[in-house]
């Protein structure tokens, strides 16, 4: 009878562990998108010039992506669950902030603090599921990533239904009571954990966040202002400067944020890798895709947005029967399969033409969709590759090779796109050569994850 008890005890700690991944998830998500579409009406009612809402829009990426390695740091030295806990208490103030911003320079602040808080978040609840048991591990990272989907998909959709039907600051206080219900959980249903026991490492932080956010304004501003623009020079050379510093650094810190032991780990390594290209070449793509949509196909501007639904929903249906598979195939097959699947939508969209409809794009978006799904191992192996101590820093290393991963395939995508004679060309181009990319994600997933 107790075991019994004790079982249930357990399963309900995992399930209330479980709803925190997906709704922190979710959320951080989000933000990312939501803010898009309600951009219009805040330039109505503040009379913002474009500059300030470009800062609206990508203040939150900066600071999620440059301060990621740091929140990871801040986990894996202070406690998972303490640092998960002060991130979401940071992202909804934040949050209420930006809703209740009564000029643009304080909403723009109110972007750079969600983001901020959201840098912890992430890290710290990837860091949580690295010290469960793997089966539990493995179904924490498919609920993260299913909801991570059903975010990007619902962005633009809940961003324009809030802008149009009640209020663009809705678009924000809606985290408000979402991000109260999900402090209450995580206080209740994470386990508080031991702190690691490291120093902070001030200096590998700070030169983490100047290699990071400099790297960050790079890639969301190179393709705006021209990669040959001061202000894009200047960025690029304080990353490079960032980034040799923070090598130094690191070698030489007794304790360093980022130890190159971690990269020792054939999982680690191989996981972050195929990460990455699945992000250069998915995300990369996917920035032009609703251009393609309606400027070559002639999709009307809902019928276009209506083309990612059956992505995301086949990623949020898949992914929980990703760890199944896993451990039937292999985390190594069963990403690499993938991947390949990714590919061969990616190769089947390249060949659209003007006059295409559904019965070409639907398979080639469902392929996508599924071969997404299938690599959800690669969080489980890559927190699993690590101790549990280095948990967060290989969190924020595998969270933020994502968000860059995104960004820089947009730039590298866009320059593909732009070379060639038409827009249709270049987007086939595009095309083919990211789905090359994900293919040698594929190989090195086949060779690396167990």
């Amino acid at each position: 009878m107790s075991l019994a008890v004790t079982s249930e005890r357990r399963a309900g700690k995992a399930g209330a562990l479980f709803l925190v991944v997906g709704l922190a998830g979710f959320i951080t998500t989000l933000d990312n998108t939501v803010v898009t579409v309600a951009l219009p009406s805040i330039q109505r009612d503040f009379g913002a010039r474009l500059a300030a809402l470009e800062w609206v829009a990508t203040g939150y990426i900066l600071t999620f992506a440059g301060l990621m390695l740091a929140g990871g740091r801040l986990a894996d030295v202070y406690g998972h669950r303490r640092v998960l806990l002060a991130g979401l208490a940071m992202f909804t103030g934040a949050s209420l902030g930006a809703g209740l911003a009564g000029s643009v320079q304080l909403l723009v602040a109110a972007r750079l603090a969600q983001g901020a808080g959201a840098a912890m978040i992430l890290p710290a609840t990837l860091a949580v599921l690295a010290g469960r048991q793997e089966r539990q591990r493995s179904m924490g990272v498919a609920v993260w990533m299913a909801s991570g989907a059903g975010a990007l998909a619902l962005g633009p959709v809940v961003g324009g239904y809030l802008s149009q039907y009640a209020h663009w600051s809705w678009v924000f206080l809606l985290n408000v009571p979402v991000g109260a219900v999900v402090i209450a959980l995580a206080w209740a249903g994470v386990p508080s954990g031991a702190r690691g026991g490291r120093s902070l490492d001030v200096p590998g932080v700070l030169a983490s966040v100047v290699f990071l956010a400099a790297g960050t304004f790079a890639l969301i501003h190179g393709g705006e202002y021209g990669w040959t623009s001061p202000a894009v020079v200047a960025a690029l050379v304080v990353c490079l400067g960032g980034g040799a510093v923070f090598v130094v650094v690191e070698r030489r810190a007794a304790d360093p944020m980022v130890a190159l032991g971690l990269f020792a780990a054939r999982s680690f390594t191989g996981g972050v890798i195929a990460q990455v290209l699945w992000g250069l070449g998915v995300n990369g793509v996917f920035f032009y895709t609703a251009l393609f949509l309606q400027g070559v196909l002639r999709f009307g501007p809902v019928e276009s947005g209506m083309a990612f639904v059956p992505l995301a929903l086949l990623v949020v249906l898949v992914t929980p029967l990703a760890p199944m598979v896993a451990r039937r195939l292999g985390a190594g097959h069963t990403v690499a399969a993938g991947l390949t699947l990714v590919a061969g939508g990616m190769v089947v969209a390249a060949f659209l033409e003007a006059g295409d409809g559904w019965e070409w794009l639907l398979p080639a978006v469902c392929a996508i969709g599924v071969g997404s799904a299938l690599t959800m191992p690669l969080g489980s192996a890559v927190l699993g590759a690590v101790p549990e101590s280095r948990a967060g820093v290989a969190g924020g290393v595998f969270s933020v090779s994502r968000e860059i991963s995104g960004l820089f395939g947009i730039g590298a995508i866009g320059v593909i796109v732009h070379a060639a004679g038409s827009f249709a060309a270049g987007y086939a181009a595009g095309l083919l050569v990211a789905a090359g990319l994900v293919l040698v994600g594929a190989l090195v997933s086949l060779v690396t994850l167990p």
